[in-house]
C-alpha cells in the first residue's frame, strides 16, 4: 500500500513538472523577444544559410529540430529572462512564476509592437522622401536626400537615385554636420542654393528635425530659403503644434516652418508635378505652424 501511494505521488509530481516545463516552452516560443524568435527564426540568419541549405523551410526545420534551440532556451533561463520553474508543491512560488512569465510575455509583445512601428516608420519615411525627391525634380530643382538614407531600396532602385551626391557649401564649417542630415532638400539648379527643406516625422519627436532646420536657417544659405516643412501624418498636427510651444523652440517663429500633411502631399503631388511651378503649390497645401 505504501509503495502504491509513493508511486502515485511520484507520478503526480512528474506530471506537474512536465506541465511546468511545457508552459515554459510555450511562453519561450511565443515571446517575440526570446532567442527562439530573435535568433532561431531570425530572417537574416535564415538568409545566411541559403548557401548551405536547400531552401528557407528546410533551414527553419533544421533549426527547430536541433539541440541549439534547447541551448537558446537554457540561455534565456540562465540569463534571468525567465526564472527557473519553482519546486513542486510550492503553490505560492508557482503562482509568482506564472505571473512573471506573463509579465515577460507582455513586455515582449510591447517590444514587438514597437519594432513593427519602427519598421513601418522607416517604410513610410522612405516613401515620402521618394515623393518629395520626385516632386522636386519635376519642378526643376536639384534634390538632396539625407546622406544615411540614400541607399535605401525604393521601387526598383534606390532613394538616392538622381539626387546630388554632394551638398555645396556644407563640406566644412557651420551646419556641416547637421544640414546634410535633413531628409530632403531642394536646390536651385543655377545658384546651387538650398530653396526648400523637408523633415519627415512619422512617429518620432520633431526636436532633432527642428534643430537641423535651425542650423540651416542661421547659416549662409538662409537668404535663399523659400520654405521649411515638417512632413507628418494628418493626425499629428495638434501634437506638433503643442511641441512647438516649448521654450526650446522659441526661435521657430522666425523660421516660418509649415506643416505638410501626408494626405495633402499624396493627393496633390501628381497634379503639382504636372502643372506646378516653383514653391507656391507646396506652400498652398501646407499650413503655417507659428
Amino acid at each position: 500500500m505504501q509503495i502504491a501511494t509513493t508511486l502515485t505521488v511520484a507520478a503526480d509530481c512528474d506530471a506537474d513538472v512536465l506541465n511546468v516545463v511545457a508552459m515554459l516552452l510555450y511562453r519561450w516560443r511565443d515571446d517575440p523577444g526570446s532567442t527562439y524568435r530573435s535568433w532561431f527564426l531570425w530572417e537574416e540568419r535564415v538568409k545566411n544559410f541559403r548557401s548551405i541549405r536547400r531552401g528557407i523551410q528546410q533551414v527553419v526545420a533544421d533549426i527547430k529540430a536541433g539541440l541549439g534551440a534547447v541551448g537558446g532556451l537554457l540561455f534565456d533561463v540562465g540569463s534571468g529572462r525567465y526564472p527557473a520553474p519553482p519546486l513542486w508543491g510550492d503553490v505560492d512560488a508557482r503562482a509568482a512564476w506564472e505571473a512573471d512569465l506573463a509579465r515577460v510575455r507582455e513586455e515582449g509583445s510591447k517590444a514587438a509592437k514597437a519594432l513593427a512601428e519602427a519598421r513601418e516608420s522607416d517604410h513610410t519615411n522612405t516613401e515620402d522622401q521618394g515623393w518629395l525627391r520626385d516632386l522636386g525634380m519635376s519642378l526643376g530643382y536639384n534634390t538632396w536626400v539625407e546622406a544615411n538614407d540614400r541607399n535605401r531600396p525604393l521601387g526598383s532602385g534606390r532613394l538616392g537615385n538622381g539626387c546630388r551626391s554632394a551638398l555645396p557649401g556644407f563640406d566644412t564649417g557651420s551646419g556641416a554636420d547637421a544640414v546634410p542630415l535633413i531628409d530632403v532638400l531642394w536646390l536651385d539648379k543655377e545658384s546651387k542654393r538650398i530653396v526648400a527643406a523637408y523633415e519627415v516625422e512619422h512617429i518620432t519627436s520633431i526636436y532633432s528635425g527642428i534643430v537641423r532646420m535651425l542650423d540651416l536657417a542661421l547659416g549662409p544659405e538662409a537668404h535663399a530659403l523659400e520654405g521649411m516643412f515638417l512632413v507628418a501624418p494628418d493626425g499629428r498636427e495638434g501634437e506638433v503644434r503643442e511641441q512647438l510651444t516649448r521654450p526650446a523652440f522659441s526661435r521657430v517663429a522666425d523660421l516660418k516652418v509649415h506643416y505638410l500633411p501626408y494626405g495633402e502631399l499624396k493627393a496633390n503631388r501628381k497634379t503639382i508635378a504636372r502643372f506646378g511651378h516653383g514653391m507656391k503649390p507646396i506652400q498652398a497645401i501646407s499650413r503655417a505652424l507659428v
